[in-house]
């Protein structure tokens, strides 16, 4: 029997050793950390690469912002902040802090989500803003990159006299890999910014996928933002499947982040072994929270569906297809070679809110044939998407071989964002 993640539980699969051809699975699912997660985040901060110890770097500094994830990432936050404020409070007592939630271009976090991802004392006693890409007024120019992109973040991390964020390291379907850089850019950019460095070229470049950092031109502009801002100071961690710590990495914004993906990128590397269904999730909860992020875990069983196959991903979509503008790009496409063929032509100004999504989406479905599990989405909803809607996965199964054929082989990804199918 087979665990896949799916909202806040698992769905059992059972399928038959004569069509299995693999189950794919990260090394951090069985790997065994040395210590406690908090015995680890310490020791992580006790030995920074690349930079001086977070507790000297704050000395004397009158302000500072740490910048973490929203409600769509599952960074332990109740884990790392208490850890992060007590050390930079027994270093410098009358250091104001300011806690800024990276949304990037995500809806806004709910109070309620506020207070499970980082605990009631923390939403209590801290202050704690949230941004805000569309605040035209609450942006400040970086100037021009070398790329011609105009940069702009959140006043609030570039008018503090420290910036430090946390995050976590995972595969990322075309910036490389999570973490690092990517709390600065897209997490507190405005909504032009974000939308010219997803625009249709950069997302179509070769370059631009899962466990790529390199001649990425996606991850270079992150990360020269990032620079530009004054990113001074970074905490990331590995998490296993249960969200737990396995492994942390604290100090320079480049080269802790490097080792980090170093570390997660050995334990994610996967040989594909290809089938004609491929099975795969999005991690479950807060991951597979709407249709939008569940793309992720499409791109990982497209690494390894035999043409003309078909992909099958459960994911809970409490939220939704996760907003009407992915929606509408969908709802008004006649079929998603079409799509494509639209969005390339468009220049990076022209870049649409959340095309980057339907362009990889739909770059998905011009080859296989998707099936969504969910008991949340709205059937009707989902089929505006070219995807076939499953009440569960026995019918998408059914399904399935109705398309492939009785014998078909499968593969199965329990948690397709955390590998690196190669």
């Amino acid at each position: 029997m087979i665990k896949l993640p799916y909202h806040t539980g698992h769905i059992d699969l059972d399928i038959e050793n004569k069509y299995l051809t693999g189950v794919l699975e990260s090394g951090a699912d069985n790997f065994v950390p040395d210590g406690s997660e908090t015995e680890i985040v310490e020791r992580a901060l006790d030995n920074p690469i690349g930079s001086d110890k977070l507790e000297n770097l704050i000395s004397g500094v009158k302000d500072m912002v740490i910048i973490t994830s929203d409600h769509t990432r599952p960074v332990p936050s109740r884990v790392t902040l208490p850890i992060i404020l007590r050390r930079v409070r027994g270093a410098n007592p009358g250091v104001n802090v300011t806690i800024v939630v990276a949304t990037g271009t995500h809806r806004a976090t709910t109070k309620d989500e506020l207070a499970l991802k980082f605990g009631e004392e923390t939403v209590r006693n801290e202050r704690i803003l949230i941004h805000d890409a569309l605040d035209k007024a609450n942006m400040v120019s970086l100037g021009r990159l070398g790329s011609g992109l105009k940069a702009e973040v959140n006043r609030a991390v570039v008018e503090t006299d420290f910036l430090m964020a946390e995050g976590f390291i995972e595969p990322h379907f075309f910036a490389g890999f999570s973490g690092g850089r990517k709390s600065v850019f897209p997490g507190v950019a405005s909504l032009p910014c974000v939308m010219a460095n997803h625009c249709a070229a950069y997302i179509a470049d070769v370059n631009a996928r899962t466990g790529v950092l390199d001649d990425n031109p996606v991850h270079l502009e992150a990360l020269e933002i990032a620079k530009r801002a004054g990113l001074k100071f970074i905490l990331n961690v590995a998490i296993d499947k249960n969200k737990r710590v396995i492994e942390a990495f604290a100090g320079h914004y480049d080269l802790a982040h490097r080792a980090g993906c170093g570390f997660v990128g050995k334990l994610s590397t996967v040989g594909k072994t290809t089938a004609d269904i491929v099975i795969t999730t999005n991690g479950g909860y807060p991951m597979d929270q709407n249709l939008y992020q569940a793309v992720k875990g499409m791109t990982a069983a497209e690494a390894t569906c035999n043409a003309g196959g078909v992909i099958v991903i459960a994911a809970g979509c409490a939220d939704g297809v996760g907003g009407d503008g992915f929606h509408n790009i969908f709802k008004n496409a006649a079929s998603p070679g079409e799509l494509t063929e639209r969005i390339l032509k468009r220049g990076r100004a022209e870049t649409e809110p959340d095309q980057w999504q339907a362009q990889i989406l739909a770059r998905v479905l011009e080859k296989f044939t998707v099936i969504l599990v969910s008991g949340y989405a709205e059937a009707a909803a989902v089929g505006d998407f070219f995807i076939a809607p499953a009440c569960d996965m026995d019918e998408a199964l059914k399904m399935a071989r109705r398309m492939k054929g009785a014998d078909a082989t499968v593969t199965v990804i329990p948690d397709g964002v955390s590998v690196i199918v190669k």
